[in-house]
């Protein structure tokens, strides 16, 4: 039997959005250590501001944020702390969107999927070894060799459709 190609899906009305931020902080935490790496406060913080819903944010959001806290900050220090992020793969960034994303597997590069809801803005988050096959695959009969796959998709939600 496979694995659940569902990293992060869409939040329920019960999610408890405060265990999801700590998870994905202790992550970074301890993938930073293992690769002897530091998670300083800064990308700490910019990783917190990411994660702070699933929706996607702006890098001139998270610097608006910011801001707030510290005077000094500008976006070039947002920009390198972004970069590490996602360096690392502890974000991903939603191109369609010019936005980042909290990632389900922090430090796990994988080929992803994004289901993006038009509707209330959330992002799902798939890493299907089947759709990724298929495309390698279709990519190799052209003579192409696949190297990374981001795949968006827009559309509506369960809890937008219903409404």
């Amino acid at each position: 039997m496979g694995r659940n190609p569902v990293i992060v899906p869409f939040k329920e009305a019960d999610h408890s959005h405060g265990r999801c931020l700590d998870s994905a902080l202790a992550k970074a935490e301890q993938a930073c250590t293992a690769r002897g790496l530091r998670l300083t406060p800064l990308r700490r913080r910019v990783l917190e501001l990411i994660w702070g819903s699933h929706e996607p944010v702006k890098a001139y959001d998270v610097l608006d944020r910011l801001r707030g806290e510290h005077k000094s900050a500008v976006p070039p220090t947002v920009y390198r702390a972004l970069e590490f992020l996602l360096r690392q793969g502890f974000v991903h960034k939603i191109e369609s969107l010019n936005a980042y994303i909290g990632c389900g597997e922090p430090g796990h590069n994988s080929a992803s999927q994004f289901l993006i809801c038009d509707c209330c803005g959330e992002v799902a988050e798939l890493d299907d070894d089947e759709v990724t096959a298929l495309i390698a695959a279709r990519a190799g009969k052209l003579g192409f060799t696949v190297y990374s796959q981001t795949i968006e998709v827009q559309g509506c939600c369960t809890k937008c459709g219903a409404a």
